[in-house]
C-alpha cells in the first residue's frame, strides 16, 4: 500500500481517525507479543521506581508526573504498572507478566523487533502526515503549529467491545486543544502541571472502533478518544507510536517528553 486512497484520506480528515484493517500480518503481531514476553521476563524495576500508570489527572500528577523514572523515560525502555498490583512494600500481588499497563517510551529505538515494525516500508508512507480516560494526544505531545502529530495504534491482538477497544468522538480534532500537560523547569526538580481543563464530553458522542489483530488505527493528535476497562478474560495488547511532521514544526519545550543528546527523535525515513 503506497498511500491512502482519496476516500480514506477524506474520512480521516473528517473524523480524525481511520482504521486500516489487516495492515500487519499475524506473524508480525506474534513476533511483537513474543518479544514483549521476553522483555517483561527480564525486567528488573527497583521498588522505589514501581509506578502505577494512570490517565486520571490527579493521579497522573501524583504518580508519573512527579517521578524521574517516568519523566526521564523518553529515551529508555521502562515499565509502568496497573493499579492494585503491589502491596504496601512494592512487592507484586500478581504475576509480573499480568501487572504491566504500559512499556515506554523508546521501544521503537532500542528494540530490534519494534524498530523494524516502526520503520517498516508499510509505515513509511508520504500520506500518513487498562481504561484510558477521554483525552487528546496533543495534551501531552504539543506542537506549533497544531495538527503535526499522528498516532499509530497497532492491534497486536483483537481489541473488541468486551476487552476495551478504542472509542472516538468523530470530528473532535477540529476544535483545538483544551488542556496541556506542562513539564516543570529543569532546575525545579521533576514535576508536571496542567493548563486548562477538558470539558465533560458526553458519553453518547463516542463511537466504538473494534479492531482485529493486525489492524492499524491512525489517530489525529487532537481527536478525543478513550478506551473502556477490560472486564473480559482476554488481553488487549497494542503497540503505539507517534509521528511528527518535522518540516516547519516546533516541538514544545514544555512537553513532558523531550529528545535527549543520547536519543534525538529518530527520522522515520533512514
Amino acid at each position: 500500500m503506497a498511500c491512502l486512497s482519496p476516500s480514506q484520506l477524506k474520512k480521516f480528515q473528517e473524523d480524525g481517525f481511520l482504521l486500516l484493517e489487516g495492515f500487519f500480518t499475524a506473524d508480525e503481531c506474534v513476533a511483537m507479543q513474543q518479544r514483549i514476553g521476553e522483555i517483561v521476563a527480564e525486567m528488573d524495576v527497583p521498588l522505589h521506581c514501581r509506578t502505577e500508570f494512570s490517565t486520571q489527572e490527579d493521579e497522573q500528577l501524583q504518580t508519573q508526573g512527579k517521578t524521574d523514572y517516568f519523566l526521564s523515560s523518553g529515551d529508555k525502555i521502562r515499565f509502568f504498572f496497573e493499579k492494585g498490583v503491589f502491596d504496601e512494600k512494592g512487592n507484586f500481588l500478581v504475576p509480573p507478566e499480568k501487572s504491566i499497563n504500559k512499556i515506554g517510551h523508546a521501544l521503537h529505538a532500542h528494540d530490534p523487533v519494534f524498530r523494524s515494525i516502526t520503520h517498516s516500508p508499510k509505515v513509511q508512507q508520504p500520506h500518513f502526515g487498562g481504561e484510558v480516560s477521554p483525552h487528546q494526544d496533543a495534551t501531552f505531545l504539543y506542537t506549533e503549529p497544531l495538527g503535526r502529530v499522528l498516532g499509530l495504534w497497532i492491534a497486536m491482538e483483537d481489541a473488541m467491545l468486551e476487552n476495551g477497544c478504542l472509542w472516538f468522538i468523530p470530528g473532535s480534532h477540529t476544535r483545538g486543544v483544551s488542556r496541556r500537560m506542562i513539564r516543570a523547569p529543569s532546575d525545579s526538580g521533576p514535576g508536571t502541571s496542567f493548563l486548562g481543563s477538558d470539558p465533560a464530553w458526553a458519553s453518547n458522542l463516542f463511537v466504538p472502533l473494534p479492531v482485529r489483530r493486525g489492524g492499524l488505527v491512525l489517530i489525529h493528535g487532537e481527536v478525543v478518544h478513550k478506551s473502556e476497562q477490560n472486564h473480559s478474560d482476554h488481553s488487549r495488547q497494542a503497540y503505539t507510536v507517534h509521528l511528527m511532521e518535522a518540516a516547519g514544526t516546533v516541538w514544545s519545550p514544555g512537553n513532558w517528553l523531550q529528545p535527549t543528546p543520547e536519543l534525538p527523535f529518530p527520522p522515520l525515513y533512514s
